[in-house]
C-alpha cells in the first residue's frame, strides 16, 4: 500500500493525551483571539489550500489508488477524491466562514429583573472538539475552520483512507494560524491510523475533550453513541424520504425527484425512497420513473408498482431502512399525505424529508407533523447542506435533540454564559 504520510511510532495513548493536553491549553487564548485575528487565520488557510493545490492532489491520489486498492464502495470513493474543482470549493468555504459573524461575544438576551439587576446571555466556545470522520478530507478543513471561528480548538481523526489528503489539507491549516499568531495547536489532526486513538478520544482524553462530532458510516457512529463518556453531536444514517403530493406539478416534481436522488449519490442528503401519492399515480408514477431510470437510477418499488412498471425490482422490507448511497431508490405508493407522514415517521432517521406540493395545507401538516431535523417543500433533499443555508460550512447534520440540531455550524459551536451587572444588591 502506498503511503506518504509518516505515521506515529509511539505508544498511542501517551501520543493522545499529548495531543489533549496542548489543546487544552490553546482553549483560553483562541477563545479570547479577536475576530479580526481568526479571520486573518480563516484568510491564510484559503490562500495555503490554494497555493498547495498540486501537493493536496498529489496525496489524494495516494488515497484513491489505496481505496481502489481496497475495493471502497463507489459513495466512498466519491467522498474521498478530490479535485481542482473540489479544493477550490473548500478554499471558498473557508473564506466563507471568515465573512460570518463571530458567534463569541454575542449577546443573545437580555432582560432586567424587578431588583434591578441586568442579566445577559452571550455566546461563548464550547471548548475542545473533537471530530472523528472517513473518506472525506474537505471535513479536515471544514471542521477546523468552523471550530476556529467559533474559538474552540480541535482533534480531527480522519479515516485511515484518507490520512494523506488529510494531512496535506492540515498543513494548510497550521499555516494559516502560524501566519496569525494563533496556537498551532488549536487544529491538531491525529497522526496516526490505529484504532485505539478512537478509543482514546472516546474516554475524553484525561477530561480535555469536551465534545464528539462523528461524521461517517453507521458503525462508526454507533460506537461513538455508545463509548463516548463525553456529549457527542451524531447522526446515524440519512434515510431521507420525497413525497410527491397529488397537489404537485409534474415536471417539478420530476425535476426535484431526479436531482434528490442522482445529483450525489454518496450524501447523507440524497433521497432513498420516494412516496407518490396513489391519486396522481396514472399521471405522475411513470414520467417520475422514467426520469430516474434515464438518470442511472435502479427502482426498487411495491408489487403494485412493478405491476405497472416492469422494469422495476420487486422491494423487500430491508429497502425501508437502507441508506443506499448509490443509485438505488425505494419506491410506494401512498393514500394521501396522511399516510406519507406515517410511514416517514415509522422508517426515518429523522434527517431530511421534503414534499412536492402546490397544496399549501399539505405543506404545513407536512411540516408540523413530521419530527426531522430539516424539512423542505418543492427542493431537493440536497439542500441539507450548512453551504447551502448560508453557514459556509457544517461539520455535519445532527439528528439528535439536544443543543444541536441539523447543520452544525459555527453557532451551533456555541454554548453560553451568563452575565450579571448589579449595582449592590443582596439577597433577602
Amino acid at each position: 500500500m502506498l503511503t506518504t504520510h509518516e505515521q506515529s511510532r509511539g505508544d498511542t495513548a501517551t501520543l493522545m493525551a499529548g495531543i489533549g493536553r496542548r489543546a487544552k491549553a490553546a482553549a483560553r487564548p483562541l477563545a479570547i483571539a479577536g475576530t479580526e485575528r481568526k479571520n486573518a487565520a480563516l484568510t491564510a488557510m484559503a490562500d495555503a489550500v490554494l497555493r498547495n493545490e498540486k501537493t493536496i492532489l498529489e496525496a489524494n491520489a495516494i488515497d484513491v489508488a489505496n481505496g481502489e486498492e481496497s475495493g471502497l464502495s463507489p459513495a466512498m470513493m466519491d467522498r474521498l477524491k478530490l479535485t481542482p474543482e473540489r479544493i477550490a470549493a473548500m478554499a471558498t468555504g473557508i473564506r466563507e466562514i471568515a465573512d460570518l459573524a463571530d458567534p463569541v461575544g454575542e449577546v443573545i438576551a437580555q432582560w432586567t429583573r424587578p431588583n434591578g439587576l441586568a442579566i445577559e446571555r452571550v455566546r461563548t466556545p464550547l471548548g475542545v472538539i473533537g471530530v472523528i470522520y472517513e473518506s472525506r478530507p474537505n471535513v479536515t478543513a471544514d471542521a477546523g475552520a468552523l471550530c476556529l471561528k467559533a474559538g474552540n480548538p480541535v482533534i480531527l481523526r480522519g479515516g485511515s483512507d484518507s490520512l494523506n489528503s488529510s494531512a496535506a489539507i492540515h498543513a494548510c491549516l497550521v499555516e494559516g494560524l502560524k501566519a496569525a499568531g494563533l496556537p498551532e495547536d488549536a487544529i491538531q489532526l491525529v497522526p496516526t491510523t490505529d484504532r485505539a486513538a478512537v478509543g482514546e478520544m472516546l474516554a475524553g482524553l484525561s477530561g480535555n475533550l469536551d465534545v464528539i462530532i462523528p461524521r461517517g458510516g453507521k458503525s462508526l457512529v454507533e460506537r461513538v453513541q455508545s463509548e463516548a463518556r463525553v456529549p457527542v453531536f451524531a447522526h446515524l444514517e440519512g434515510i431521507c424520504h420525497l413525497y410527491i403530493d397529488r397537489s404537485a406539478d409534474l415536471d417539478m416534481a420530476v425535476k426535484i425527484a431526479v436531482n434528490a436522488k442522482m445529483r450525489r449519490t454518496g450524501i447523507c442528503g440524497a433521497a432513498e425512497t420516494l412516496l407518490i401519492d396513489r391519486a396522481v399515480a396514472p399521471t405522475h408514477l411513470v414520467p417520475i420513473l422514467d426520469a430516474l431510470r434515464k438518470a442511472g437510477c435502479e427502482l426498487h418499488c411495491t408489487a403494485e408498482i412493478v405491476t405497472a412498471y416492469p422494469s422495476a425490482v420487486l422491494a423487500t422490507d430491508a429497502d425501508w431502512t437502507t441508506e443506499y448511497l448509490d443509485a438505488i431508490i425505494a419506491v410506494a405508493l401512498v393514500d394521501g399525505i396522511s399516510e406519507a407522514i406515517e410511514h416517514i415517521e415509522t422508517y426515518s432517521s429523522h434527517h431530511t424529508e421534503a414534499i412536492v406540493a402546490e397544496d399549501e395545507k399539505a405543506i404545513e401538516r407536512f411540516f408540523n407533523e413530521i419530527d426531522s431535523a430539516i424539512l423542505l417543500a418543492n427542493a431537493s433533499t440536497q439542500f441539507a447542506d450548512g453551504g447551502e443555508f448560508g453557514m459556509g460550512a457544517e461539520i455535519g447534520i445532527a439528528t439528535g435533540k439536544m443543543h444541536a440540531r441539523g447543520p452544525v455550524g459555527v453557532e451551533q459551536l456555541t454554548s453560553f454564559k451568563y452575565r450579571v451587572r448589579g449595582s449592590g444588591q443582596i439577597r433577602p
